[in-house]
């Protein structure tokens, strides 16, 4: 299971003003079927199976932050509650969202972030236009 952090290390005056995703999900064929299905909508993402992995990028990360970062709830290793929590230790500003095919864990959520809001529960499947138009809807918002 390779992760892959796909970019150019040099960006161009276009990319910087896209939005950079940061998909943290087990199930590789959801990362890949999100991945191709948000790059073909001008986003820039990184994409990781191992939520281990994806903390560690994320710790490491220089010059790069993140708009959104999706997350799956059931990982194994961490769920995307876990994650999110030691990802806001390290980075407070990207909008944080999960994404499930189980119900929704908005209750769970309150007990673990009792002050905090959550951006989005994102009810897996879906398509990437649905998709793309709740992380519009997620960045306008913030913004």
């Amino acid at each position: 299971m390779a992760n892959r952090v796909p970019g150019a290390a040099i960006q161009t005056t276009e990319e910087r003003t896209l939005k950079r995703i940061l998909i943290v999900d087990d199930e590789v064929d959801i990362t890949d079927a999100i991945d191709v299905g948000l790059t073909r909508h001008g986003f820039i993402v990184d994409a990781y199976n191992d939520p281990i992995a994806a903390l560690d990028h994320f710790k490491s990360k220089k010059n790069v932050s993140y708009d959104i970062v999706l997350l799956d709830i059931r990982m194994p290793k961490m769920s995307g509650f876990e994650l999110c929590k030691e990802m806001m230790k390290v980075d407070g500003q990207p909008s944080y969202c999960f994404m499930t095919a189980f119900d929704v864990y908005r209750s769970e959520f309150k007990k673990i972030f009792p002050g905090a809001i959550v951006k989005a529960f994102l009810k897996k499947p879906m398509s990437a236009t649905q998709l793309v138009q709740r992380i519009d809807e997620v960045t306008n918002r913030a913004n």
